[in-house]
């Protein structure tokens, strides 16, 4: 009897390890990626960074709450394209043929077909890719004559020459996009069309300009179906119709929706005018804010809420074209605690507000302090996706899966992180020093450039980020072995093409690419 209850017990035994043995591993399933990239707003725009913020942002706030925020996130330019090109690339724009500024409404492509981007590594990997907003990365519009388009300047641009009537060539589609849907430049930049899959929707057949205060923009042509009113609408409607589609579908997918606001035009339809009681601006990201929400319901409603990464961030800081100092005056400020904004090298310039909302594996409620760059983005898909970048793909980028995990400790997550400002300035940061190599703000806040309040300062500024995140006080005397230190950091970066580990990369050359860096030596 002894033994039959010995045999028995060694029977379950064997049947319950070889049970737990057999189990099968839990399949990874891909998230599906979606990034919201606002146009000019500023950290302190949203009050779940800046809890005395003036501007209400119930929905943006409830994404936070629902995900992780970051309060160290920054762009790697100033500016809009840089930027756009370093999250699209995974690559500091200063590597690409932009130096400095931005493109217009008629610039030809930035990024060469053959460049991997976020959107082709997660097609790639089996993903259905879309693009939906404001792309301003140039595309190569069809001319009437078969010449390359003249664009030298605001006032210059060639629109009789542009044939609207044909196919639009290196466009998102050609970059990893199955589906590309929008405007070329800032909505402020004309032509104002919209082209969808490399086809013009509707051909203009009028000029318009707006001269406002904050509602400006410029003149040139116009399509029937183009109201610039019901632009950041139609985007948001747009992504939510594609949400609510792919939801069927057994792929995962990956949304870029790109918006061209809060940026000018601000143009709050007529029932979010004066909600705010603020300014135009406030108005404006109010009706943003509930489109955020819109789009947050239908993932939950299309049950995918789960397993749907969601980013919510900013190109760069808000912009003075706003009423930056209309808004200061009520008490709010769209840099909050930094000094400068958009253009800037200064910390209001590129550090933005940046959201992650996933259900499956972010713990909702909860923060990060590591710096991050949008750059990382790329790398962050590409782990995610399944996929290994080679030496020459996102050469800027970290995968920040890891930072995702709330509990987990993370001693250093990037070396070093480089900024950008519209004239072509540099800063980098590592811990809390920042380096920056120019007199002033290299941007549109004093001291501006080759202006006479840059007479006399240091040569460079050197910050203590711990202590003095208003940048206030220029600690460049007394550190000269961190001013050394970070400068041959910043040398080796720009030249090794790279600042991720890997083997050395070209950077894109044109001529008289480094007269802003002379102190690099090519």
């Amino acid at each position: 009897m002894k033994l039959y209850f010995h045999l028995l017990a060694y029977t379950f035994i064997s049947l319950t390890v070889l049970s737990c043995a057999e189990k099968p591993k839990q399949e990874y399933k891909k998230p599906n990626i979606i990034v919201i990239l606002a146009d000019d707003l500023g950290y302190g725009d949203i009050k779940a960074f800046n809890p005395e913020g003036k501007i209400k942002t119930p929905f943006i706030d409830e994404l936070a709450s629902e995900g992780m925020i970051f309060t160290d996130a920054h762009t790697p330019s100033a500016v809009c394209t840089p930027t756009r090109y370093g999250f699209m690339t995974g690559r500091y724009n200063w590597r690409s043929t932009l130096k400095s500024g931005v493109l217009t409404g008629n610039s030809t492509a930035l990024i060469p077909d053959d460049r991997t981007t976020i959107a082709s590594v997660l097609k790639g990997q089996g993903y259905n890719t879309a693009f939906i907003g404001k792309w301003h990365l140039g595309w190569d519009w069809a001319t009437v004559d078969g010449d390359s388009l003249r664009a030298d300047g605001w006032g210059a641009n060639d629109f009789d020459n542009i044939d609207f009537t044909k196919t639009v060539t290196h466009t998102p589609n050609d970059l990893g996009f199955d589906y590309a849907y929008g405007h070329n430049g800032s909505l402020d930049m004309a032509p104002y069309v919209y082209v969808e899959n490399g086809k013009v929707t509707a051909i203009p057949d009028t000029v318009t300009v707006n001269k406002g205060k904050y509602s400006w923009w410029r003149e040139g042509p116009t399509s029937p179906d183009f109201d610039h009113e019901k632009v950041t609408p139609n985007f948001f409607e747009r992504s939510i119709a594609y949400i609510q589609e792919q939801a069927k579908e057994e792929k995962p997918f990956f949304l870029y929706l790109a918006l061209p606001s809060p940026h000018t035009p601000i143009l709050p339809p007529a029932e979010w005018q004066g909600k705010s009681g603020l300014a135009p601006f406030a108005d404006f990201m109010m009706m943003i804010d509930d489109y955020v929400g819109q789009l947050n319901e239908a993932i939950k409603k299309a049950g995918i809420e789960e397993n749907t990464l969601i980013v919510f961030t900013s190109d760069n800081g808000g912009s003075p074209a706003a009423g930056l100092d209309v808004m200061q005056a009520a008490g709010h400020y769209s840099s909050y605690i930094y000094r400068g904004h958009k253009a800037d090298i200064f910390e209001g310039g590129h550090r933005v507000p940046f959201i992650a909302k996933w259900p499956a594996k972010i713990q909702k409620g909860t923060s990060r302090n590591e710096t991050i760059c949008l750059t990382d983005l790329m790398a962050t898909g590409a782990e995610l996706s399944g996929y290994a970048l080679k030496d020459n793909e996102g050469e800027d980028s970290y995968s920040l899966v890891s930072l995702f995990d709330a509990t987990n400790q993370v001693d250093q997550f990037r070396e070093a992180t480089v900024a950008h400002s519209i004239n072509g300035s540099f800063a980098i940061r590592q811990g809390d020093w920042k380096l920056i190599m120019a007199k002033g703000s290299g941007g549109w806040s004093a001291p501006k450039p080759n202006t006479k309040a840059e007479e006399g300062l240091p040569e460079v500024q050197l910050y203590n980020l711990a202590s003095d995140p208003g940048e206030t006080t220029n600690l460049q005397a007394e550190n000269p072995e961190k001013v050394a230190a970070l400068k041959s950091l910043l040398s080796k970066y720009i030249k090794e093409g790279r600042s991720t580990p890997g083997a050395p990369q070209q950077n894109d050359k044109i001529e008289g690419e480094w007269k802003q860096i002379g102190f690099v030596e090519e």
